[in-house]
This record gives structure tokens, C-alpha cells and sequence, in this order.
């Protein structure tokens, strides 16, 4: 099984290059969740899901090399669970995350990074609301409190 620090690379690693909507590295997101679901009190396998949690998503890494990766498959299984889906329902998305064991405490994290109101305040207006209240909808959808 690849550690900790080893998931971590391989993150770094399929991420590289990549910035966020304000413009940042993109490895600081995925260290920010990893952090935030440590601090929640994750395990190592919910801390491997975080530093992955987007990169399926965003086409760092194929479900197939992850389905092949030395990791645990709870590990596979949540970040599998964050991964959106074109054209899914945000209702479907969140029933995923919510049945995955673990999966929860990692879109907690990355919800919490995602809507940092210094994060938000360097975006655009429009852009700013739209993210609000997007992220507000998927906690209600996850039954977050705020």
C-alpha cells in the first residue's frame, strides 16, 4: 500500500500545473482538505481520499489507474464517491457521498476549503455567489449544519 507521503506525490504529481479558480497551485487545495480531514479527525484512508478527491474528477488521473493504484479500497471507494459525474443530479451525487463509508468526512473538508471567505474574496462577484451558493446547496443536500 502507498503511504501517506506517497499519495501525497502522486497528487502533486497528477495536479501539477494546474490553479485553482483564484489562480493557485492546485496542490494547495488538495493539502488544505488533507489537513482539514486530518484536523476532523480522518484516518489514513480518508487522508489518502482527500489528497486524491479531485483528481479523477479533473482528469489527473483515470478511474483506471486508480482502480489499480496500491491503495485501499476504501480509499478508492471515496474518492470515487466525491467524484461528480456529468450530468448527475447534485441530489444523486450527495446520496453517493452519504453511503460511502468515509466519503463524508472528505467532501466536509473539501467543502470547507472550497468556501474559506478568503478563498471566495479574490473571485469575481457573480463567481463568488454562484460558488456560495452552490456549496450551501450540497451541505443542505449532505445535512451540514450552517
Amino acid at each position: 500500500m502507498l503511504t501517506t507521503a506517497e499519495v501525497e506525490a502522486l497528487a502533486r504529481r497528477a495536479h501539477d500545473g494546474q490553479t485553482d479558480k483564484a489562480g493557485r497551485p492546485y496542490a494547495e487545495h488538495l493539502a488544505a482538505v488533507a489537513d482539514g480531514v486530518r484536523e476532523r479527525g480522518g484516518g489514513p484512508e480518508q487522508i489518502a481520499a482527500a489528497w486524491l478527491h479531485d483528481a479523477v474528477e479533473d482528469g489527473a488521473l483515470s478511474a483506471d489507474r486508480l482502480a489499480r493504484a496500491a491503495l485501499a479500497e476504501a480509499t478508492k471507494a471515496m474518492v470515487l464517491a466525491v467524484t461528480k459525474r456529468d450530468g448527475e443530479p447534485p441530489e444523486a451525487y450527495a446520496a453517493r457521498i452519504l453511503a460511502t463509508p468515509g466519503a463524508l468526512l472528505v467532501k466536509t473538508a473539501d467543502l470547507a476549503h472550497n468556501a474559506d471567505p478568503a478563498r471566495l474574496a479574490v473571485l469575481d462577484g457573480p463567481t463568488r455567489e454562484r460558488l456560495t451558493a452552490k456549496y450551501a446547496r450540497m451541505r443542505a443536500l449532505l445535512g451540514l449544519a450552517g
